[in-house]
């Protein structure tokens, strides 16, 4: 017959259960100073606009752009390819799964509304219109498991930084990206340049220049 515990085993069973059930709770945020200073500065913000200046490498193809990108909260967000691959192609996404967009040149004035995540509506390397929002690229640096370090970054573009370092867990979850680079301006908190790798290899390198904040943007400048 199966015998009653005794109290102080019974105890233990019980602790056990108890930490068990608890050893898989929702990941915990890496966490950093520039990214709790980003995240306070962004608080103030209702809108704003700059460019990114981007280069991407997908297996023996690279693609070089100028975007100039318009964001206000919640969730409209615009860019349209100012020079490079694509040029005078643009997108405006308001939420949801889809994006409606343009292509450059004679057929700018036909407009569709396709997938968030279509062929024509992402980078050479896949990325969304929301994902080159500035808030969402630092927010990566958080959510991502791996190791994440901070130090000064030196003067990165004419800008005094600090640096976030991601090494990251599993690279399998996170497009092959082993390691990723972020340099923020010291003064007003923004990012100024990021750098990711496979490896050795730099498979994204963008710096962001001309951001106005708060400019007054609204809703008729987000046309869906």
């Amino acid at each position: 017959m199966f015998k009653r515990p005794a109290p102080f085993l019974l105890a233990a069973i019980v602790a056990l259960l108890a930490s068990t059930m608890h050893s898989n709770p929702a990941r915990a945020a890496n966490t950093a100073p520039a990214i709790d200073a980003f995240n306070t500065m962004f608080a103030t913000v209702h809108d704003y606009t700059y460019k990114l200046h981007s280069h991407e490498v997908q297996g023996s193809n690279s693609q070089n752009r100028v975007y100039i990108y318009s964001f206000m909260k919640p969730h409209y967000a615009k860019t349209l390819i100012e020079s490079g691959d694509g040029a005078g192609s643009g997108g405006v996404w308001t939420g949801g799964s889809q994006v409606s967009g343009h292509q450059g040149g004679f057929l700018s004035g036909i407009h569709l509304k396709v997938d968030l995540h279509d062929r024509r509506a992402v980078s050479l390397r896949g990325y969304t219109l929301p994902e080159g929002l500035l808030q969402n690229e630092v927010q990566t640096y958080a959510d991502i498991p791996g190791k994440l370090t901070e130090v000064a970054g030196g003067v990165v573009n004419g800008v005094p930084t600090e640096r976030l370092e991601l090494t990251v867990g599993d690279p399998a979850t996170n497009s092959g990206i082993t390691r990723q680079i972020m340099y923020l301006s010291q003064a007003t908190k923004w990012p100024v340049r990021e750098i990711m790798f496979i490896g050795d290899q730099v498979v994204l390198d963008q710096s962001v220049s001309d951001i106005k904040v708060n400019p007054g943007l609204t809703e008729n400048d987000f046309p869906f």
